[in-house]
């Protein structure tokens, strides 16, 4: 029971200007949900949107109701209960002809639903309407309730205000006024009946109304938590990319200084074997220095190969980066397209209205 969505889509939500009848005004920053609901408690059609927890569209179909396809991605209605305009602009053409017929498809329920409950409530209301036709629209006095008889009785006799004031004709039958006063009473309480029905049927309708928007609220909380995660890996990635760069610093430092070391060796290495050509004492130290000189050749190979690894690294950061800015690049053209085309069909509309 209560309300279910039958229809869903996508589309961005506009409101017609209330001062000036004739600019859109936009009523969601980004395209939102748009859904059909139906009411199997009322036996009515809604159309409803949220932007976050505020509901931007609560717009009942009734038969009287028209959708408009003013281009081929907009499209509009009228809501006399709400005093406004609705204009949905759409991804697609496609998009706006399913919504359009959909639109119609539920205009016709709620006229059929409309119509049925007309024979209903004529049903029910037939036998005290022949009982009693004038019961309803008179206030219950003593004259207009002698009157009524008085015309039951003698319904092609004349009536004047000063017979209604003799005796003769007062004197009629109790029998004939009480039940009058019953039927009247037995109306109103038909009435106040039928207004509980309504205010129970409104309830019933806000607490589904807020059950649906608590849901939806729901969802866009777990979509929030779901951007904000990715959101956070992103920011991962840039703080990993930071790291790099800063293991990149240290590296050429290390390299530097290694290069410096290397040097200092190798000078030392050329007064090692100007002294080993001088003097073959210093034999022993030249292997010893020759030993040394293989192990930092070995070390520097050693330190090149890491050096290659982390230009490779680096190299292969610097792509995916690239990649990652290219990725945002293309989703900011497309979106300055969009932004470009809802501008130019605003300018287009705006031109029309005025041209109109």
């Amino acid at each position: 029971m209560g309300e279910q969505p039958i229809f869903s889509t996508r589309a961005h939500v506009f409101q017609i200007d209330p001062n000036t009848k004739k600019n859109w005004v936009p009523t969601s920053k980004h395209a939102v949900t748009v859904s059909y609901f139906f009411d199997s408690i009322r036996n009515v059609y809604r159309i409803i949107s949220l932007d976050g927890s505020k509901a931007i569209i609560n717009s009942t179909i009734t038969p009287n109701m028209s959708f408009t396809k003013t281009s081929q991605k907009f499209g509009q209605w009228a809501d006399s209960r709400a005093n406004t305009v609705y204009g949905l602009g759409f991804p697609s053409e496609s998009h706006l002809v399913k919504f359009a017929d959909k639109f119609a498809e539920f205009k016709e329920a709620a006229r059929l639903a409309k119509e049925k409950s007309q024979e209903k409530m004529e049903l029910t209301s037939t036998p005290s309407q022949e009982s009693a036709p004038g019961d309803l629209q008179s206030p219950l006095t003593s004259d207009s309730i002698n009157g009524t008889d008085e015309e039951r009785v003698t319904p092609d006799t004349p009536q004047h205000p000063e017979a209604r004031a003799e005796p003769s004709q007062n004197a009629l039958p109790f029998s004939h006024s009480s039940s009058n006063i019953n039927k009247h009473w037995e109306a109103e309480l038909a009435a106040l009946k039928g207004n509980n029905a309504k205010l129970t049927a409104a309830l019933l309708e806000s607490t589904a109304n807020v059950k649906q928007w608590k849901h939806q609220l729901a969802a866009y909380q777990e979509e929030a938590e779901r951007l904000h995660k990715r959101v956070t890996e992103l920011e991962c990635v840039s703080g990993q990319t930071t790291a790099i760069k800063s293991q990149k610093t240290e590296l050429n430092q290390t390299i530097e200084e290694l290069e410096l070391a290397l040097k200092a060796k190798e000078e030392e290495l050329e007064k090692l074997k100007a002294e080993v050509e001088s003097a073959t004492e210093f034999k022993s130290q030249k292997v010893s220095l020759t030993q040394k000189l293989q192990d930092t050749e070995f070390r520097n190979q050693d330190l090149e190969a890491q050096l290659s690894d982390l230009e490779l690294r680096l190299e292969s950061s610097q792509q995916e980066r690239e990649a990652f800015r290219n990725s945002l690049r293309s989703l900011l053209e497309l979106l300055d397209g969009k932004i470009f085309e809802l501008t130019e069909l605003r300018d287009l509309l705006a031109k029309l209205l005025e041209g109109s």
